[in-house]
C-alpha cells in the first residue's frame, strides 16, 4: 500500500487503463475515516470555511488523536479536505475545532509552502481580498448558504455569450429562440493586452446585435471568477501583468456594458451557466454541471433551483491523493481535477496510449488528432476515453461526499463524439462496481446536439433580468 505523507493510499479496484498508480482521493478519504471510526480516543475535527458575506460552509469529520501511531495522515487528510473546500466553496477564513498542532500546521502551510500561498492568494486575497487566515475555535459557526436566483429570463432581444480558452460563442436570442449564433476560435491565455479581449467580446457582440431589431439585455459566461461582474480570477486573463489587470482587467465587463448603453448585463462562471443551462433542459435541480475543455469547469444548481455563491472551481480541487500524480502547471499541485478531465488531460495520455504528437501541436489540435483515431475506431484513442470514464466515476463519488448531488450534466469538447459515451459509460462500470449505494441514485446526462449548440447561449442570455420601467 502507498503512503501519502502518513496518509495510506487506496488502490482502485477499476485500474485506469493508462494510469495504473492512479490513487482516488474518495478511496484514501473513507478508509482513513473507517480505520479513525475503529478507535476510541478518535477526536472531532471541524471546519468552517467563512466568506466575506457571513456565508459558512462546514465540513464535520474525525481524526487520530496524536498519540496514535498514524496521526500524521490527519493533516494530509485534513490539508486535502480544506483544498476541496476552497476550491469548491470559497472563503478566506478556517475556522477549525480539532488538535493544535494541526491549526498551527495548517496555518503554517498557507503562508509557508508554495502551493499553500498560490491558494491564499487566489482564493482568499484575489477572491475575498484577505489572505487565508486559520482560526482555532471552539465555537464553530453554523452552515450558513447563499443563493441566488438568477437567470431564466427569456422575454426580449437578449444577446448570450461564453468566453472558453480556444474559443468564444455568441448568440443572438428572441423570446428564448436562437436566430443566430457563432463560434470564433481566440487565443486568450496569454494575451498581456487587455484589449486583445475587449476587441474579441466586442466582435462577437456586434455580430450577434446584428441579428437582433434592439439590443434590451446581454448575459455572458467565462471561465474564472465573478462577483457582481467584476473579474475577481479568471485564467482567460492570466497573460495580462498584475498592474494591467488591475486598471483595465478588474472593470473590463463594465465598459463592455457601457459601450452597450447599460443596458441590464450579467456575467458569471462558464459553469454556473453550464449548471443552469442544464436544469433549464432538463427541468431538473440538484445538478453539478462539469464541462472538459480547455479546463474543467464546474457549476451547481441546488434542490430550489438556484445558483449558489459557491466557487465549483473543479479544475483546482484535489481528485488524486497519489503524491507523484500529475502537477497543475499554474498552481504546482499535484492531482487536481484539470489533469483529470480537460484537453490536459488527452495531451498528457497521447505517450501512455502510444500515440505519437508533436509536442508543439496545441492541446486543441491534440484533442482532434483523438477524435479522428477514435472515429476510426483506433483502440489507442479508446483506452484514452476509458482512462478518463475511469478518473470520473471515482471523482463523482469524491464529489457526491461534498454536493447534494442527483444529477450530473457532463459536456465540453473533450465529450464530443463517441468518447463521450466511453466516458459515461466507464463512470457508470466504477460506481456500479465500487460504489454500489449511489448506482440509480446520480443520473448522467449529456446535452442534446441542439443544446450543446445553443444551451449555454440562451442560459447565458437568461442572465439579466428586464426591468419594466
Amino acid at each position: 500500500m502507498s503512503i501519502n505523507l502518513g496518509l495510506p493510499l487506496v488502490a482502485p479496484r477499476v485500474t485506469p487503463v493508462l494510469d495504473p498508480a492512479f490513487r482516488p482521493a474518495v478511496l484514501a478519504n473513507r478508509a482513513f475515516r473507517q480505520h479513525v471510526a475503529a478507535n476510541p480516543n478518535r477526536v472531532p475535527a471541524r471546519l468552517a470555511l467563512e466568506q466575506i458575506d457571513g456565508t459558512v460552509s462546514r465540513f464535520d469529520t474525525e481524526v487520530l488523536p496524536e498519540s496514535a501511531g498514524q496521526a500524521d495522515a490527519n493533516f494530509t487528510y485534513l490539508e486535502r479536505i480544506a483544498k476541496f473546500m476552497l476550491w469548491s466553496r470559497g472563503g478566506y477564513r478556517i475556522h477549525f475545532d480539532g488538535p493544535a498542532p494541526l491549526v498551527a500546521r495548517l496555518a503554517q502551510y498557507y503562508k509557508e509552502t508554495a502551493t499553500g500561498r498560490f491558494d491564499s492568494n487566489l482564493v482568499g486575497e484575489r477572491m475575498f481580498d484577505h489572505p487565508i487566515e486559520v482560526v482555532h475555535t471552539k465555537h464553530v459557526p453554523e452552515e450558513k448558504r447563499s443563493t441566488t436566483s438568477l437567470g431564466r429570463h427569456l422575454e426580449g432581444n437578449r444577446i448570450g455569450f461564453d468566453l472558453g480558452g480556444s474559443d468564444r460563442k455568441v448568440a443572438a436570442v428572441i423570446n428564448g429562440e436562437v436566430v443566430f449564433s457563432e463560434e470564433t476560435v481566440w487565443d486568450p491565455y496569454f494575451q498581456p493586452d487587455p484589449q486583445y479581449h475587449f476587441e474579441g467580446i466586442m466582435d462577437s457582440l456586434r455580430k450577434a446585435a446584428a441579428h437582433l431589431p434592439h439590443v434590451d439585455a446581454i448575459g455572458g459566461s467565462a471561465a474564472g471568477v465573478y462577483v457582481n461582474n467584476r473579474v475577481k480570477v479568471a485564467s482567460l486573463f492570466r497573460g495580462v501583468p498584475p498592474e494591467a489587470f488591475n486598471t483595465r482587467v478588474k472593470d473590463l465587463f463594465f465598459e463592455v456594458k457601457k459601450a452597450w448603453n447599460n443596458v441590464p448585463f450579467e456575467v458569471v462562471n462558464d459553469g454556473e451557466v453550464t449548471a443552469l443551462a442544464g436544469s433549464m433542459s432538463l427541468g431538473k435541480n440538484r445538478i453539478l454541471g462539469i464541462s472538459l475543455g480547455t479546463s474543467t469547469a464546474g457549476g451547481y444548481v441546488n434542490a430550489d433551483g438556484n445558483i449558489t455563491s459557491w466557487l465549483n472551481e473543479l479544475a483546482f480541487v484535489p481528485v488524486d491523493y497519489n503524491p507523484k500524480a500529475p502537477t497543475d502547471e499554474w498552481s504546482g499541485d499535484y492531482g487536481c481535477g484539470v489533469q483529470y478531465f480537460s484537453q490536459q488531460c488527452v495531451g498528457r495520455l497521447l505517450a501512455p496510449a502510444g500515440i505519437e504528437a508533436d509536442t508543439k501541436l496545441p492541446l486543441p489540435e491534440k484533442l482532434k488528432m483523438v477524435q479522428k483515431l477514435m472515429d476510426k475506431g483506433d483502440y489507442r484513442a479508446r483506452k484514452i476515453y476509458e482512462t478518463i470514464g475511469t478518473y470520473f466515476g471515482y471523482a463523482v463519488a469524491h464529489f457526491a461526499d461534498f454536493y447534494d448531488l442527483e444529477n450530473l450534466l457532463i459536456l465540453g469538447r473533450v465529450t464530443s463524439g463517441p468518447g463521450g459515451d466511453i466516458i459515461i459509460d466507464g463512470a457508470k462500470e466504477v460506481l456500479n462496481f465500487e460504489f454500489p449505494e449511489l448506482t440509480g441514485k446520480i443520473a448522467f446526462h449529456i446535452p442534446s446536439e441542439k443544446d450543446k449548440r445553443h444551451g449555454q447561449a440562451v442560459a447565458a442570455a437568461s442572465l439579466p433580468q428586464i426591468v419594466a420601467v
